[in-house]
């Protein structure tokens, strides 16, 4: 006969960040509580977020930076659990952070020694890690859920699924979260990649890889988001916080609004230029403005001949230049994909889901926690926040 399975009074599938953050907290209240991740490492996403620095939250968080099918169902959670709160956890492990652009907030002693906190607070609450470890099915019954692994069964009260979304597959993201769901009745709000650079192809996409590696500050607009962010033209198209941010919000066909940002009013500027400097081309009067390769690249994409003369333009010309600079419309091929997306749009219905406690209302004691569940944040810092945030409420049962 097969052995019993080992018995829990909770069973945390992930150990990432809303994972290992949950598991301290249940610890430290008091449960017996296990957490299986197939990874060899703990919380790989964490380590190469901000690029090493771990961008772990941002101080302008608020519910309406977070996409999701019920815009109010994030409000409980990241009200009870703030950034303040991560913050002051941080400093209890000597940690310091830096504050950057909007809000943002990056730990000075870098990723690797957030994720040793989290494991620390686990070692506080005596939960348990196996990794390595892969998960072949699960079931309830009798009020306890049975989880069958590599390493053996194990069977807790509460089963709080941490397993993420579909980005990055090659750190080992899989659907195994939504197959979970789906099993116990939960719906699926359809996922798409997000915070994803954008892919041209045809001739706009050798344009733009052309001038691979300019930045400039736009403000990018797609159909419910407008973002005041830099743009990077790349080899495959447009990255960059302004490109990931619309992102999430971009669907396939979609057009994507550049209005390319100036210190001076641009229609002012080139009527200024002709006066002072008439025989100049307009492509040289725009490297006023621009980086000289984008000068030369919107010169040539706009409604005036690249080499034209300033002399030659009349107030009228100059002022429809200008406006196609505020509203350039480019129609991308489709994104990176979750290849290199860092979060997945979609996920688990918030409608089946507590939002004081994440449990299911469809099964008590499963839980569902981070980037699995239909909420997902702006790029910066808040799907950390949300991963605290959801772990927290989770564990305050």
């Amino acid at each position: 006969m097969p052995n019993a399975p080992t018995s829990y009074e909770a069973i945390v599938l992930g150990a990432g960040a809303a994972g290992l953050f949950h598991a301290g907290l249940a610890g430290q209240r008091g449960r017996r509580v296990l957490v299986i991740d197939h990874a060899k490492r703990p919380a790989d996403k964490v380590r190469i977020s901000g690029g090493g620095r771990c961008n772990f939250t941002n101080l302008e968080t608020r519910a309406d930076r977070f996409l999701s099918q019920n815009p109010h169902f994030a409000k409980s959670a990241l009200a009870r659990y703030t950034a303040w709160d991560f913050i002051s956890l941080m400093a209890a492990h000597g940690l310091t952070y830096t504050e950057k652009h909007k809000g943002q907030l990056f730990c000075d002693q870098k990723s690797g020694a957030i994720i040793q906190m989290l494991l620390d607070e686990c070692d506080k609450g005596d939960a348990e890690i196996r990794l390595s470890t892969e998960v072949s099915g699960v079931t309830h019954t009798d009020g306890r859920f049975t989880v069958e692994t590599s390493s053996g069964a194990a069977s807790a009260e509460r089963l709080i699924v941490a397993t993420g979304g579909l980005s990055i597959p090659k750190m080992g993201a899989t659907g195994l979260a939504y197959d979970i769901a789906r099993q116990f009745g939960h719906d699926i709000v359809e996922t798409r990649p997000g915070l994803v650079p954008f892919t041209f192809s045809g001739e706009l996409g050798e344009k733009f890889a052309s001038i691979s590696g300019v930045a400039t500050p736009v403000l990018a607009s797609v159909p419910g988001a407008r973002f005041d962010e830099d743009l990077l033209f790349t080899h495959r198209g447009l990255s960059g916080p302004a490109a990931l941010q619309t992102s999430s919000y971009w669907h396939q066909g979609d057009p994507l609004s550049l209005s390319l940002l100036t210190k001076a009013d641009l229609g002012d500027a080139l009527r200024a230029a002709k006066q002072a400097a008439p025989k100049q081309t307009l492509a040289k009067a725009l490297e006023a403005h621009f980086p000289a390769r984008l000068a030369d690249l919107i010169a040539d994409l706009g409604p005036i001949a690249q080499d034209a003369r300033l002399a030659d333009l009349s107030h009228v010309a100059i002022d429809e230049f200008a406006a196609f600079l505020k509203d350039w419309r480019v129609t991308p091929m489709g994104t990176e994909g979750y290849r290199t997306a860092e979060v997945t749009v979609g996920g688990i219905a918030t409608d089946g889901l507590d939002q004081k406690t994440m449990e299911s209302r469809h099964v008590p004691g499963l839980h569902f926690i981070g980037e699995c569940v239909d909420v997902t944040g702006w790029l910066g810092g808040y799907n950390f926040q949300w991963a605290w945030a959801s772990a927290h409420a989770a564990a305050m049962l």
